[in-house]
């Protein structure tokens, strides 16, 4: 099979998905993804999640389009443009008959896709077992496995710990202090002050521990419960670090990327 006419649903618009989606575009395989209706991506700048509420979002030359009806996803491939559409249970696996279908939700358990579901189904992260639920698990954790193909068992478990930026951690992370409407009125790429006012949940503030560039930020609008990640600020002085896919993600594309040339080259 030419490798352009291989397609690959992905479950999820969220930055891990579209860091997926944005290397196998590039290599020239036929990505469709699918979201829920309203999706809660933190790095907005980095998801093609966005597309769902925008009609269209870019990440680093790739451009994802809203479909509303399965005609229109061979149109957006002929526009070299990644079709994602609203299907939280992923049916367009039986209309579009993908050879792949990646789980990318990152739920830390597996909401419901099975091996069978396409010729070769790849889980990312805990949640799944390689040889049982699917065929193939990438190790998503920010360890010296960070991106290796696991043929049988699975992952890491999840540290809860936030990826460290510049030695830094929980402090870079905004989290809702309570439950309610969120607001706010900062941007991705922002700068902000320690202790600023970043949103309010509620109407109760939410600051900035640290001072730095606001590198993800929920969508102003969203009702979120007491806990939930609304954000991170990122020590640095670059309003481009909210727009640029990280080095983990790549590093979890790549081994997606070569699980797939492994179940075809064999």
């Amino acid at each position: 099979m030419e490798l352009s006419n291989l397609v690959v649903l992905i479950r999820s618009g969220g930055e891990v998905a579209s860091g997926v989606a944005h290397k196998l575009a590039r290599a020239h395989f036929r990505v469709c993804m699918t979201e829920v209706s309203q999706p809660l991506a933190v790095s907005r700048g980095v998801a093609f999640s966005e597309a769902i509420y925008d009609g269209e979002k870019e990440v680093e030359g790739v451009v994802a389009r809203h479909v509303e009806s399965t005609i229109e996803i061979a149109e957006v491939w002929r526009a070299n443009k990644l079709p994602i559409m609203v299907d939280p249970e992923a049916s367009l696996k039986d209309i579009l008959n993908p050879q792949v279908l990646i789980d990318a939700i990152m739920a830390k358990r597996n909401l419901g896709t099975r091996s069978g579901d396409a010729p070769l189904v790849i889980g990312l992260g805990p949640g799944f077992q390689a040889g049982k639920d699917v065929d193939m698990v990438v190790e998503t954790n920010n360890s010296q496995s960070l991106g290796r193909v696991i043929l049988k068992g699975g992952a890491e478990e999840n540290t809860a710990v936030p990826i460290a930026a510049r030695g830094l951690t929980f402090k870079r992370v905004l989290h809702s202090p309570v439950e309610g409407l969120f607001l706010t009125e900062k941007g991705i790429g922002e700068q902000v002050a320690a202790g600023e006012v970043v949103a309010s949940v509620a109407g109760q503030p939410v600051k900035a521990k640290i001072a730095g560039v606001v590198r993800a930020l929920l969508r102003s609008g969203i009702e979120v419960d007491k806990g939930t990640k609304l954000g991170e600020i990122e020590p640095s002085r670059g309003k481009e670090v909210g727009y640029s896919i990280r080095p983990r993600v790549r590093t979890i594309a790549g081994g997606v990327l070569e699980a797939i040339l492994m179940h075809l080259n064999v």
